[in-house]
């Protein structure tokens, strides 16, 4: 591996490529703000502009294709979009990574493909448009995976945390707040971290589960933040069993040697 090209140098993008580039690899990566660019070109990271809107649009972000492993990270906005805008987006990127040749990708999806069943599950789950939680993501996944022309791996990573996002703010002072279901987090370090294993271990035409293997209760969690970082905690919490929930497997990445630094969300560190 020389070069590694990330669509989207954002949260967990740019952490991403910072660790690529301690690796010594060729760096290069997208950002869709002119804000961002020559902070991150400042660090050493080859950017170009690129917004996929749905089509691309942008300056000079045709080298980013020309790429060892191409790193799709473009997150779904779907409150703010029209229905099947990221779809057209994914197929947008594709055809872009086709048409540049590129022989290896990895995709970033999401665990909330997975139905809310009230069960473990893991990557050998047979997921359907019926059974799906997210319709758009599995579809994009689809889309990735269809005549394919390159070698694929997909991360559906869970809920990505740690550093300045801290699960117990987002609902500091809420009330009826769902509480006993099992967490699905994965801290940003680790996130990092699986993605690199995955390209250094040449983990490809697989689909993994980013999560970390403890899952301990959302409501544990929240009043440990709110304890630790000195904000109220949530007013009240659902009666059991209002909620649906699942409980995402590691097992499948803990099986090819993958070691996660910070297992149990419950010890997940924050710069608030």
């Amino acid at each position: 591996m020389t070069s590694v090209a990330i669509i989207g140098l954002g949260w967990l993008g740019e952490p991403l490529a910072l660790h690529f580039l301690e690796k010594g690899c060729h760096v290069k990566g997208s950002t869709t703000t002119q804000e961002k660019l020559s902070r991150l070109q400042s660090k050493g990271i080859e950017t170009a502009l690129l917004k996929f809107n749905p089509h691309p649009e942008g300056l000079g972000f045709i080298s980013l294709f020309e790429t060892d492993v191409l790193f799709i990270n473009i997150p779904p906005r779907s409150k703010s979009v029209p229905e099947g805008f990221y779809v057209e987006q994914i197929k947008f990127v594709k055809a872009l990574a086709v048409q540049s040749k590129v022989k290896k990708i990895i995709f970033v999806s999401s665990t909330s493909v997975y139905p809310d069943w009230n069960q473990k599950v893991d990557e050998s789950f047979r997921l359907t448009m019926e059974n799906t939680g997210s319709p758009g993501i599995l579809r994009a996944e689809q889309i990735i995976q269809s005549e394919k022309s390159y070698d694929l791996t997909i991360i559906r990573f869970g809920g990505l945390l740690g550093v300045d996002r801290i699960p117990g703010r987002y609902f500091s002072g809420k009330s009826n707040v769902t509480g006993d279901s099992p967490v699905n987090y994965i801290h940003q370090v680790d996130a990092v971290r699986l993605s690199s294993w995955i390209i250094e271990n040449n983990l490809w035409n697989e689909t993994f589960n980013g999560v970390a293997p403890v899952h301990p209760l959302r409501r544990d969690v929240y009043e440990k933040n709110a304890l630790e970082l000195g904000f109220s905690p949530p007013v009240s919490y659902e009666k059991k069993g209002e909620s649906m929930w699942k409980e995402i497997s590691a097992d499948k990445i803990l099986a090819t040697g993958f070691q996660f630094q910070i297992p149990d969300p419950l010890d997940f560190w924050y710069r608030p």
